[in-house]
Formats: C-alpha cells, sequence, structure tokens
C-alpha cells in the first residue's frame, strides 16, 4: 500500500482565514462567537454564531477592530463579484481554502502537464451544501415564481460542485468526487481521498469539506432538533464549553478546511514540504438513533480502533486527541468514555481538547479544519485548549487542556468527526519518517 502524506493546508474558519492567523488565534484562546446580526433572529431563540470574520463587517471583533486587520476574507480575493453571486458560500469557502493547500504545497499541476493533471483529483465536501441558496430559491419561487429563478440555483446547490469548481479552476482531472455525511463528512473526505491515493487512483488530492449554514433556516432548524445553545445569547464567546457542567448545546459555526494528500515518493521527490503522514483511517455506524449516539460511545469508540489498526501504531504513540466535542450535553461524555477505553492506561500520559469551544460546530467542515488544527498541533508539539471549561462535568484520566494550550510530547495524532444518522470517522496523522 503507497504512503500518503499532507503536503499543503488550507483554512477559512470564524477565527480568521488563512492558516498562520487561525492557528494563531486557536493556541491564543480567542473565541470566533459573535451576536448574529445579518439576518432577523428575533423569534429564533438561539442569537449567537460563529461566523466567519469577512471584510463587509460581519465576524470575529477581535479580528475585524484589530490595528492591522489580519485573516479576514474577502470574496473579491478569489474571484470576481459576478461569479461569486452564481455560487452558495460553503462552495466560496471551500475554493478559498483549496486556493491556499494548492499554492502552500507549491503543486499547480496544469503546469506540470496533462500526466500531472490526470493524476491530481478533488474530494470536497459538505454536510449541508448550499442551504442560503435554497432558501432564497424557495422565497423567490413562492413570490414571484419559477420564471425568476437563476438558472444557478441547481450548481449552487449541489454538494459535490465544491469539488467540481476545484477541479475546473485548478485543471484537476483526476478523481473528482465528495463526500457527506453530516459532521463527519470532513474526516471522511480526508480519509477517503487518502485511500484513493494509496490505491494508486491518483498521485495527490485535494481534500475536505466546507459549510455556511448560518442562516434563518439553519439556525432555526437546530434549535428545533434541540442541539443549540440558547442560554449565552448575551456572552457567545462563552456559550461553546465542551465537558463543561453549563453547556447546553452547540454553536454553529462556518468555514471550510483543505488539505493537499501526496503520494510519499511524489511529494519526496519534487522536493515538497511534509506536515505529517496520514497514517490511520477508521470508519463506523452506530446503528443506534438519527441524532443521539450510541450508549457509551461504542460506534464512535469502533472508528478510533480501526483507525489505529490501520495505522500501525500503539495507543501509546497517540499524544494528542482533538475530540468531536461539540458542547452537547451527552455527546461529550460518551466520547470521552470511548477514548478512555481506546488509550487504556496511557489516557493519563494523553491530551484532549474541542477547538470547536472557539470555531463553533462547522458540521460538514468540522472534521477538515480540525484534521489540520491536529496536524498543526503535531508539528509544534502543542495542544490547543478548550474554552470555558470552568466546571467539568466528569472526572477523566485525560488532560482536557481548559483555557490555555500546552505542550506535548508525541509521533501521532488523532481526530474524531461524527455525525447525525450515527456516521463515525477517526484520522490519525504521524510525523512522517
Amino acid at each position: 500500500m503507497r504512503r500518503v502524506v499532507v503536503t499543503g493546508l488550507g483554512l477559512v474558519t470564524p477565527v480568521g482565514c488563512g492558516v498562520d492567523v487561525a492557528w494563531g488565534n486557536i493556541l491564543a484562546g480567542k473565541s470566533g462567537a459573535s451576536k448574529i446580526e445579518h439576518f432577523d433572529v428575533s423569534d429564533i431563540a438561539c442569537k449567537i454564531a460563529a461566523n466567519v470574520p469577512r471584510s463587509d463587517g460581519r465576524g470575529a471583533d477581535f479580528i475585524a477592530q484589530a490595528d492591522t486587520p489580519k485573516g479576514l476574507f474577502n470574496p473579491d480575493d478569489v474571484m470576481s463579484a459576478r461569479d461569486a453571486k452564481r455560487i452558495d458560500d460553503f462552495i466560496l469557502y471551500s475554493i478559498a481554502a483549496a486556493d491556499e493547500a494548492l499554492a502552500d504545497a507549491r503543486w499547480n499541476p496544469a503546469q506540470e502537464g496533462e500526466e500531472a493533471q490526470h493524476r491530481t483529483g478533488v474530494l470536497l465536501g459538505s454536510g449541508i451544501g448550499g442551504l442560503q441558496t435554497t432558501y432564497d430559491a424557495s422565497i423567490t419561487l413562492h413570490e414571484k415564481g419559477p420564471r425568476r429563478l437563476s438558472p444557478f440555483v441547481i450548481p449552487a446547490m449541489l454538494i459535490n460542485l465544491s469539488s467540481g469548481q476545484v477541479s475546473i479552476r485548478h485543471g484537476l482531472k483526476g478523481p473528482n468526487h465528495s463526500v457527506v455525511t453530516a459532521c463527519a463528512t470532513g474526516a471522511h473526505a480526508i480519509g477517503d481521498a487518502g485511500r484513493l491515493i494509496a490505491y494508486g487512483d491518483a498521485d495527490v488530492m485535494v481534500a475536505g469539506g466546507g459549510e455556511a449554514s448560518i442562516n434563518r433556516l439553519g439556525i432555526a432548524a437546530f434549535v428545533a432538533c434541540r442541539a443549540m445553545t440558547t442560554n449565552f445569547n448575551d456572552t457567545p464567546e462563552k456559550a461553546s464549553r465542551p465537558y463543561d457542567k453549563d453547556r447546553d448545546g452547540f454553536l454553529m459555526g462556518e468555514g471550510a478546511g483543505a488539505v493537499v494528500l501526496e503520494e510519499y515518493e511524489h511529494a519526496k521527490a519534487r522536493g515538497a514540504t511534509i506536515y505529517a503522514e496520514l497514517a490511520g483511517y477508521g470508519l463506523s455506524g452506530d446503528a443506534h438513533h438519527i441524532t443521539s449516539p450510541a450508549p457509551e460511545g461504542e460506534g464512535g469508540h469502533r472508528a478510533m480502533a480501526a483507525a489505529l489498526k490501520n495505522s500501525g501504531l500503539k495507543a501509546s504513540d497517540i499524544a494528542y486527541v482533538n475530540a468531536h466535542g461539540t458542547s452537547t450535553p451527552m455527546g461529550d461524555e460518551l466520547e470521552v468514555m470511548a477514548v478512555e477505553r481506546l488509550l487504556g492506561d496511557h489516557a493519563i500520559n494523553a491530551k484532549m481538547s474541542s477547538t470547536k469551544s472557539a470555531t463553533g460546530h462547522l458540521l460538514g467542515a468540522a472534521g477538515a479544519v480540525e484534521s489540520i488544527f491536529s496536524i498543526l498541533a503535531l508539528r509544534d508539539q502543542i495542544a490547543p485548549p478548550t474554552l470555558n471549561l470552568d466546571n467539568p462535568s466528569l472526572d477523566t484520566p485525560l488532560d482536557l487542556v481548559p483555557h490555555k494550550a500546552k505542550p506535548f510530547s508525541g509521533k501521532a495524532v488523532m481526530s474524531n468527526s461524527f455525525g447525525f444518522g450515527g456516521t463515525n470517522a477517526a484520522v490519525i496523522f504521524k510525523q512522517a519518517e
């Protein structure tokens, strides 16, 4: 089986856009949460979210009010205003993340020749896709009739169009694929893309996920299924609080994460910078409930165990776990139980944190963004903090890294992602030998 390594990273997140900015803010304990001001939430119980900070003034104040704003998302930097209007923001964010990842990897197959194009593919996904486009089109159809619908409604809605747009933009003629597995999407996309390389279907893959569901329909619908925080509308930065006794549901985030995965010999031959090796990937299904995880985190444990077996590593090699940790009352504790079971006696030596405490829950983009945070944690040998962990609701030997980042020493990290419908994914990255 061919080895797969990571050679490029790209991020669009609520704590900043661009890998260096976002990672710096994560380590500094910055929160991307803010009050929702770009649509009416007067009749919705949740009035806060973690928006991507944008040049139009939307998003986190700590970035927008900086003396020299960095990390703001400007659609004009990605494409023309005319073209941006023809796609949904989840595609726009995905394109921006993919652009950064390919530039970081210094890989431009269109300049390398036709064979390079044929051997480079893209696998980007989304949990929900073009929700704003769907919402707007439904209103237009109801109020103005079918003749007023744009011919770009369907291409803006479809989840696989993030892969399609990136493929067209960069001339990537290899596998053109997509993943839709709710909040496990980003992790599944990276794992599946890695297997395409391992089995020889491609030499290079752009993989990850994007999401942009912070709108009236998205917020109201998650409130209706009782999954979202509603108790911290006056203090949004305190709303996402995994493992804390006062948590009351997740805070919605948005953005995208993309990695460039590459066959090891291909990367080495061209002198690429190698961040880490994709060592393990595991999948499972709970077969239990449409929204609630299986008892004792059994499904998540099987995904992690499969990833560990696939990696050929020992449990004691896992120094840090980036948890799914959404801040829901049930899910957080079940994941802790599952990780404790996986690591056994080594749990006391491991660190586990939830970066969702800073970014909110990016749904289909979460697994990709958090995989990148895990890779950077491995590179820098530092575990990002779990914010707002003031009163832990459980006793665990795991160090949940409350409030401040902590150094660690180890050669491998794991990132977990679990989704509605009982779908689970775990990916393991190790230092490339």
